[in-house]
């Protein structure tokens, strides 16, 4: 075997093993699709791009089979701001550099996390200690485990190393506006609409509008796609996108 069929065999990140990666075989599988923004050709995101600055950093821990779901919606994330990082999920097996991250003092990291059980409640904190960082000039951090409901509680239970983090519910009236997959109740966000409203009530107003315009477009154009449908005229989101590249 050739060095470069065992790199891509492992994370780049940390050298684990790659889990088999599964043959994308759902609908519209065989669309050409756009290599940097990995949206079906016929409505690249690519034109909507625009980054934006926020005080708060987002970082993603990622169930190793969502990276090749299309329709995942973290990476979108760091697409719009540039400081995201995302690691790859292994119980046994924490990413080094997201340890090393975790023990340094510049950052004040918050779990993303639901407060419905008691065995954690003591690690529950509220948006105010967000806010609080900015006494100790700290930068917050929100860790999100992006994966299905059912993967992200087997991560949350399964990573000894978050065990010391403080968890933070995000509260919120948000209904998701997601249309690629079904979500058990309109309650239940995607990740990117996650970090949109923690950015939001975090402070950082501007990136959040920014990130959810993106989504949108996002939205927009891959459930155009799935019916092999060119948006004609750009929609609000675009155009408020397109704006922000001019200034």
């Amino acid at each position: 075997m050739s060095a470069s069929d065992t790199s891509s065999e492992c994370d780049p990140a940390t050298g684990h093993p790659r889990p088999p990666r599964r043959e994308f075989k759902a609908r519209g599988s065989f669309v050409r699709r756009c290599e940097g923004c990995n949206l079906p050709e016929l409505n690249c995101l690519c034109p909507y791009q625009v980054k934006a600055e926020s005080h708060a950093q987002v970082w993603l821990i990622t169930h190793p089979l969502e990276h090749y779901k299309p329709t995942n919606t973290g990476r979108l994330i760091g697409d719009v701001l540039a400081q995201t990082q995302v690691f790859t999920w292994y119980r046994t097996a924490p990413d080094a550099q997201l340890t090393a991250l975790l023990a340094d003092p510049r950052y004040a990291p918050f779990l993303i996390f639901p407060d419905d059980q008691p065995d954690y409640a003591d690690r529950v904190v509220g948006m105010e200690a967000v806010h609080n960082t900015k006494q100790d000039s700290r930068i917050p951090v929100f860790i999100i485990l992006d994966g299905t409901w059912r993967q992200a509680r087997r991560m949350f239970r399964k990573s000894a190393y978050l065990d010391e983090l403080p968890v933070l519910p995000l509260r919120t009236d948000r209904e998701t506006r997601y249309r690629l997959r079904k979500p058990a109740s309109k309650a239940h966000l995607c990740t990117v609409e996650v970090a949109i409203e923690l950015l939001r009530q975090g402070g950082d107003e501007s990136a959040a509008a920014v990130l959810d315009d993106y989504f949108d477009v996002f939205n927009d154009s891959y459930a155009a796609s799935r019916f092999y449908t060119k948006i004609a005229e750009p929609t609000k989101a675009m155009t408020r996108l397109l704006a922000r590249q001019a200034e």
